[in-house]
């Protein structure tokens, strides 16, 4: 290795973009760095208190593995990476998964993850990162992956070999080789008799927080019992991709946690134990082949003897309960009661803390990860920056400054104009088009480039307030917006976004936030027996930096507009009718 010169900004970096960066709080130099394929190590940090405890978080998202380790204040001083399509092209994948002829089934391949993992150890290892400093590590996956281990498997997790490699080791441990992941859209049937079963979608989404979705895991269980017979009698034990992830840690099959339990079509969200109606619906003895969840800040048990023998684990290593990545995110967002995250990107993401859940056929209600009193809900809006982008080029020359000098020009509530900009079939509510109303209601064609803009922006984030209210969110003393993503390094759009939800907007450092939520997970797995909250766990954190806060007269002209809003939202869904 080389010793390197210091980054500017006392960042580390590297051209992939998908290295370490050094916690906004610390004021440490990265003197020594190595950086190889999307790797980076920040060994000052790692190196000031040798025997000093470390947290490992892990993150098997779609296309690659990431790794944080994080000190006792928080401090990052390790990151690594796994990148699927480039360092495992044996596999064959694009954007980390294989895209079916029929289009809609959507798979990765389980060995791929495997491989990957010994892939990632390996560069950590070659890095020089200490493993037996690693009190406790917890991880994610991407949520809805499901992996199906063939009968025997559980007996291959107990005797692994610490002079082979996992790969080698469990090569014949699955009875399906390809996993279906969450942008499969193959199970349509399964999705309608899981509703006929339920009593409906509606029911179906009291009890499992949400309503039938194709890329869930049950109605995936449902699809392989239904087609493949043989595999599935083969089958010894279902995971999530989370739990597989975890198991490989334990040497043993891994519980599921409720959190990504929460979006398999399985779990009863209101009594935390798999939904009888639903297990009975899709598999018979399922229950035995997922095994009982538990809450997400479990301690699993320690890591595998193969772990400590083979990378040099302590034997008290815990392991704690891996959850879904976006769970994690939430824990990486260190969202609180209240708290309302905005992720401005290619879609539009809402993560919400709620607690008082009101499950609704659009959305997601968890089990939230971190408390298990309280719930979380999810929000995906597919017209976000792209839409965004079209009217900027369309409405303000394709000129971000115009976009905003529209946004600073015209009035709070746009002279009562509102428009609805489904560039493509939208999410969250299932309309298309654009539809623009005038301040009397009336439907019209157009309106000036800038009240385009304004009604662009104001339509998507009264979308964002009136959808996450209907699932039990309200803004309360104390609310915060965080946002993050592409669009939330333009004030002027996060003025508009203060304004519609009354609230002060902040952003947050959320870079890999999945794989840092499960450092900051791993660290208070081992606390949470003692009492000590999460919150608290994590109070050494950056505190999010304040951007803006609302306009006076903003609370009543859109509570006005939010109703408004909800009606002309029902006219689109029936074709525009008064």
């Amino acid at each position: 290795m080389l010793l390197a010169p210091p980054p500017p900004s006392g960042l580390c970096s590297e051209q992939h973009g998908a290295c370490a960066v050094l916690s906004a709080r610390s004021q440490a130099v990265c003197l020594y760095e190595r950086v190889c394929e999307r790797e980076c190590v920040c060994w000052d940090l790692m190196a000031a208190v040798p025997d000093s405890p470390l947290y490992l978080g892990l993150d098997f998202s779609t296309q690659q593995l990431k790794a944080v380790a994080i000190n006792e204040n928080l401090d990052i001083v390790h990151q690594s990476c796994v990148h699927f399509d480039s360092e495992l092209s044996s596999y064959r994948t694009e954007g980390g998964v294989h895209i079916h002829a029929d289009r809609l089934t959507v798979t990765s391949p389980v060995l791929m993850w495997v491989e990957a993992l010994d892939l990632l150890l390996d560069k950590m290892k070659k890095a020089g990162f200490d493993f037996s400093r690693v009190r406790a590590l917890s991880g994610s996956g991407q949520q809805h992956g499901s992996v199906f281990w063939r009968k025997g498997a559980s007996e291959t997790l107990k005797h692994l070999d610490a002079d082979r490699d996992l790969l080698h080791l469990l090569q014949h441990s699955f009875s399906v080789l390809d996993s279906p992941v969450w942008m499969d859209s193959s199970t349509s049937q399964q999705c309608d008799d899981l509703q006929l079963a339920a009593g409906g979608a509606i029911r179906l989404a009291e009890i499992t927080g949400s309503r039938a979705y194709e890329r869930f895991t049950g109605n995936q269980i449902s699809k392989l019992r239904s087609s493949c017979v043989k595999v599935f009698d083969d089958t010894e034990r279902i995971s999530l991709v989370s739990s597989f992830a975890a198991s490989l840690f334990l040497g043993r099959f891994a519980a599921i946690d409720l959190s990504d339990g929460s979006g398999m079509n399985l779990l009863d969200i209101t009594t935390r134990t798999w939904s009888e109606v639903c297990l009975k619906a899709t598999a018979p003895d399922l229950d035995l082949l997922l095994g009982p969840p538990v809450p997400s800040t479990t301690v699993l048990g320690p890591v595998s003897s193969y772990l400590g023998r083979r990378w040099g684990f302590r034997e008290s290593c815990s392991v704690v309960a891996f959850t879904g990545d976006n769970p994690a995110s939430l824990a990486g967002m260190r969202l609180q009661p209240g708290d309302i995250a905005v992720s401005l990107g290619t879609s539009d993401t809402v993560f919400l803390w709620i607690q008082d859940p009101r499950p609704a056929l659009e959305g997601h209600i968890f089990c939230n990860p971190v408390d298990w009193r309280a719930y979380m809900a999810l929000l995906c809006f597919k017209n976000g920056s792209l839409t965004r982008e079209r009217v900027r080029n369309q409405s303000a020359g394709g000129s971000w400054e115009m976009f905003s000098s529209s946004l600073r020009e015209t009035p709070l509530g746009n002279g009562g104009n509102i428009g609805f900009y489904f560039d493509t079939m939208e999410i969250t509510p299932p309309a298309v088009g654009v539809h623009r109303f005038n301040c009397d209601d009336n439907q019209v064609l157009s309106f000036s480039p800038q009240q385009e803009v304004r009604a662009l922006v104001e339509g998507q984030f009264l979308s964002r307030r009136l959808h996450a209210e209907r699932l039990g969110y309200s803004i309360i003393p104390g609310t915060r917006v965080l946002a993050t993503g592409g669009a939330s390094s333009n004030k002027d759009i996060l003025q508009v976004l203060s304004d519609v939800f009354n609230a002060p907007v902040f952003t947050i450092d959320v870079s890999n936030s999945a794989c840092l939520g499960s450092a900051y997970r791993a660290l208070h797995g081992v606390l949470a027996e003692s009492g000590v909250s999460f919150l608290e766990v994590v109070r050494k954190a950056p505190d999010p930096r304040l951007l803006v806060s609302p306009n006076p007269a903003a609370q009543q002209v859109y509570q006005h507009m939010l109703r408004r809003y909800a009606g002309l939202e029902e006219r689109v869904l029936r074709g525009h009718a008064p």
